[in-house]
């Protein structure tokens, strides 16, 4: 072997142990959520005394107590389905608004248009915590205390600013010479944002759609502020409020209801990987 075939396969177990470096850290806290989900009590609770306790294995055999704890004693599939319910809503809504004013202000407000941009995507930046008092206010104004509507009326507030932007990004890597010739075949303008414009930003659209998606699941303090009902909470508000009972945490169903719902999340982040780097890549480059 020569030299140059050494250093080349040098790079090569290099590069091959860094990925399944990454891989096991991005790996792992899945890994330890389900083991700990199918863990029995007396496998979780064991003393840091016990030298021959080992905590990343089973040393007693799987259970399904907390899963049965976890949809027999708390109401996890009613805010499975109240999330869903919100997150289509949410996405449907950040989707109608923030494509049509990132195409206005990426095409048809000149100069002026990257400074609002960039002004609208500084709102995102407010922290909710400095929201939810006028907010309150305007949910109590409109009778929205304790639903699902209120969620669905304060969420695109924090989704379309940052989407807003992210669309602006991406329309300007595509050639303002498309929408030109759609428009001498015949599209009228609306009809070039409504029916062109989405076509040629589809990487940028599924990059809303993920982020928004992400955010909506992970929420916690409008869905505490404006939720007080069991059976109208989200996932990410029932289930620290069922299973975290004072100082007793219930761990093994904690991690069950964070697998279940930490799964569809991947699902789609390995789905739309390529497009969702894509939509964010442009807009970081052209915006």
């Amino acid at each position: 072997m020569t030299r140059r075939d050494l250093r080349r396969a040098l790079k090569r177990t290099g590069l091959y142990a860094a990925a399944l470096g990454f891989m096991l850290f991005a790996g792992f806290p899945f890994y330890w959520m389900l083991i700990t989900a199918f863990k029995q009590n007396r496998d979780l609770y064991v003393g840091a005394s016990d030298l021959s306790h080992v905590p990343w294995i089973f040393n007693d055999p799987p259970t399904l107590e907390h899963v049965r704890l976890l949809f027999g004693q708390t109401d996890f599939p009613r805010w499975v389905l109240n999330t869903l319910v919100v997150v289509v809503a949410v996405v449907a809504i950040t989707v109608a608004v923030a494509v049509p004013a990132g195409y206005s202000l990426a095409r048809l407000a000149g100069r002026w248009g990257e400074r609002m941009g960039m002004g609208i995507f500084f709102t995102y930046l407010i922290p909710p915590t400095l929201l939810f008092v006028p907010f309150s206010r305007l949910i109590s104004l409109l009778g929205l205390q304790n639903s699902l509507g209120s969620l669905i009326l304060i969420y695109p507030t924090m989704t379309i600013p940052f989407c807003t932007w992210l669309v602006m990004g991406f329309l300007r890597s595509v050639p303002w010479e498309i929408e030109e010739q759609a428009m001498i075949d015949g599209y009228s303008r609306l009809a070039v944002i409504l029916r062109v414009a989405p076509r040629l930003i589809v990487p940028g659209i599924l990059t809303v759609i993920v982020f928004t998606f992400t955010l909506v699941m992970q929420e916690f303090v409008y869905a505490l502020t404006f939720i007080s009902s069991v059976e109208k909470m989200t996932v990410s508000l029932g289930v620290p409020i069922a299973l975290v009972r004072g100082d007793v945490y219930h761990w093994g169903a904690l991690m069950a209801a964070a697998l279940f719902t930490s799964i569809p999340l991947a699902v789609v982040y390995n789905l739309f990987i390529d497009r969702f780097i894509q939509g964010f890549t442009m807009g970081a480059v052209k915006g």
